[in-house]
């Protein structure tokens, strides 16, 4: 269970909003700009403003208060939303969550999203920086599926995978493809990309004339799957830790 933490040290106000899971450093910012932010009762509109233990921060007239960083790798089972709520009422990750660590345990978000009959890793926290960071098509954090297709995949679809295809008018970025298994009526390929297009595995081999029958992520950056089962948590290992850190030390460069 996360626990409330005091200011370390003295740190920007954007980012301290940032790691007590309000947003992003950047979407921070606009908070910030749009007046939205009190330290020790007193408006506060310059970015460059820093709060050091003992201060009080309030957004929107509510205090906010600085946490432990949390990650986690979850394996989200295919049949479940990547949101915290659903209006059509189907179960969501936010309800597997809840069920997994307790309705008083604080708030995380997922990273990103994995379609609704998609498996596989999703990592989750209260950590905005580094969520904006693994997603933002800018940094191409690399992410890596197993899709099993309908039919025998040839070598020149693979190609043609490989040095990126039209979706939409637009080209994919090039792809890595390892072909794992190929039979008559189906084929098991790993594909690693840098973009997350909205259900783009699905739509390239769907393009190619080989409609997936099941896909599952299997790799999120540095952050790997492995033997971790279906609707289960894990805490991630310090070099998995060590290498997000690695990777939000480059944003912010």
């Amino acid at each position: 269970m996360v626990k409330r933490a005091l200011i370390a040290i003295a740190v920007r106000l954007s980012r301290f909003l940032a790691q007590a899971g309000v947003a992003s450093r950047r979407s921070s910012e606009t908070v910030i700009l749009a007046g939205r932010v009190k330290v020790n009762g007193t408006l506060v509109r310059e970015l460059g403003t820093k709060v050091e233990p003992g201060d009080r921060v309030e957004l929107d007239g509510k205090p906010v208060r600085a946490q432990q960083r949390e990650i986690l790798a979850l394996h989200k089972p295919a049949g479940i939303v990547t949101t915290m709520r659903d209006p059509e009422g189907r179960r969501t990750v936010g309800e597997l969550l809840r069920d997994l660590r307790g309705p008083s345990a604080p708030r995380l978000v997922p990273v990103g999203r994995l379609d609704y009959d998609t498996s596989g890793i999703l990592l989750v926290t209260n950590d905005g920086d580094l969520a904006h960071t693994l997603t933002h098509p800018r940094f191409g954090v690399e992410k890596i599926y197993r899709a099993t297709v309908r039919g025998r995949l040839e070598p020149e679809a693979v190609r043609r995978l490989q040095h990126g295809i039209l979706l939409e008018e637009r080209r994919t970025s090039p792809a890595r493809l390892r072909v794992i298994a190929v039979q008559k009526d189906r084929s098991v390929v790993d594909l690693t990309l840098h973009e997350g297009r909205y259900r783009q595995v699905r739509r390239m081999f769907e393009q190619m004339g080989h409609p997936v029958v099941s896909l599952q992520r299997l790799r999120f950056g540095p952050v790997a799957l492995g033997a971790l089962r279906p609707g289960r948590l894990r805490e991630l290992s310090p070099g998995e830790r060590k290498a997000l850190d690695a990777l939000l030390r480059t944003s912010s460069g």
